[in-house]
């Protein structure tokens, strides 16, 4: 055991923690956060665009998810195909995807082809392979995947709760879009999202692997120079209704899926997120142990798993969950779900299980950093949510010294939970 202990911290010493430098390109400075790690010969990077995801689809559904997927076409000269080659032959990857808030653009590849990879993202983003041969293709995919998700009912009973929670906003709509939406979408619709959103002043950088940080920005600003200045705009905050509403979607299933939400009143800079997130540990979010589990499998039998969680970012803050049961068991399954949170939030949690929660989140914390990738998101989180960096181990030290009648307070004056909504998929 000692040996390997001494090996890690042995390792440990040509692992530098993630810090946050700059870059300036046309004269507006670029976050760049970075982690110097030559375990492996390889180089990571992302170019993360700020209120640029599928929160922005406001006049076609979709849009940002079906952009992404049009710079993952290559770029016009060489084609899908042949850029593709081109990258492989090199052991490059490069690859667009989106979240509710962000674009990102991730690079890949040995440390010896860094120059060259940030060669061909230079080229990409010059060149797309935005041609009406490629926008056909995407829109087969893109329709074909819709299409298929009909039938997965975790995702229509997941896309129903968001529009009870969210209804008349753009977070009701799925990010993918919808048949409708995106047989509309056009190249000037995809260029016109790209000119607007992939630009300077909604860039963050991160880097990780063994490479000069010299040399990044050296490569970095090269390829950014082709971009438009732009402009950043604050991300809008969606607030989930009151309204404890019910949604019945029959379908042909011998299965119930029933997906439950409500608001949850807190900011993404909240200083108590670490009692949330203790919090709805023991509620939902724990697994075997937690109280969901327990009193809708353990005691009664009435599904295989329940699931709860928050969500809190700079957009939403809005509590949800998940089960699956028979369909005789339905109206059961639901009045438990109410009946274990409204215990929850006017009895608190026990000594033991937070005393339990604080062992597993502190001894598996581990775990959620070994890999490079995992420190470089977790010091961009921090970043983004407007803390310093080591915020996280400041809330690691938060929970290790919290006490059960803190914890509890906070429970119960969280009673906008108790206003549910929920959307169940039936037979």
């Amino acid at each position: 055991m000692k040996k390997i202990v001494l090996a890690f911290l042995l390792i440990g010493q040509i692992v530098m923690a993630a810090k946050i430098d700059s870059i300036e390109v046309k004269g507006i400075t670029i976050p760049l956060i970075f982690e110097e790690d030559v375990r492996l010969p390889i180089v990571n990077t992302q170019i993360v665009f700020t209120n640029s995801g599928s929160i922005t689809d406001k006049k076609i559904a979709g849009l940002a998810k079906f952009s992404a997927k049009m710079l993952n076409e290559g770029s016009r000269e060489m084609g899908a195909n042949g850029f593709a080659e081109r990258l492989e032959s090199k052991a490059i990857h490069i690859s667009a995807s989106t979240g509710s808030e962000t674009f990102v653009i991730d690079t890949g590849s040995l440390n010896e082809q860094f120059k060259e990879s940030m060669k061909y993202l230079k080229m990409l983003l010059e060149e797309p392979n935005f041609t009406k041969r490629s926008l056909e293709k995407v829109k087969t995919m893109t329709m074909g995947a819709i299409s298929r998700k009909e039938n997965d009912y975790d995702y229509v009973a997941s896309n129903a709760l968001k529009k009870l929670l969210f209804d008349g906003t753009v977070l009701a709509q799925p990010s993918a879009g919808t048949l409708e939406s995106v047989k509309s979408i056009k190249l000037k619709d995809v260029e016109s999202f790209v000119k607007e959103h992939l630009v300077l002043s909604r860039a963050i950088i991160v880097v990780g692997g063994d490479v000069d940080i010299e040399d990044i920005k050296k490569q970095m600003k090269k390829v950014l120079k082709i971009l438009p200045k732009g402009k950043s705009e604050p991300l809008p905050h969606y607030e989930a209704s009151s309204d404890a509403k019910t949604d019945i979607l029959k379908r042909t299933t011998e299965q119930a899926y029933i997906y439950f939400g409500s608001p949850y009143n807190m900011a993404v800079n909240d200083e108590d997120y670490y009692k949330a997130r203790v919090a709805t540990f023991i509620l939902g979010t724990g697994g075997f142990g937690s109280r969901l589990m327990e009193e809708i499998r353990v005691k009664r039998g009435l599904a295989y798993s329940a699931y709860a969680r928050v969500h809190v970012s700079k957009s939403v803050s809005y509590f949800n969950g998940y089960l699956q049961t028979k369909i005789e068991s339905q109206n059961e399954a639901k009045e438990t779900v109410k009946e274990v949170i409204a215990e929850f939030v006017a009895k608190g949690v026990t000594a033991d299980e937070l005393e339990q929660t604080k062992k597993f989140l502190l001894g598996s914390e581990p775990l959620r950093v070994e890999t490079m990738s995992q420190r470089l998101n977790r010091t961009f989180m921090d970043y983004y949510k407007g803390f310093k960096p080591g915020h996280s181990q400041e809330e690691l030290e938060k929970i290790k010294n919290l006490k059960l009648a803190d914890l509890n307070k906070f429970i119960k004056a969280h009673k906008e939970i108790l206003e549910l909504s929920f959307a169940i998929v039936t037979k």
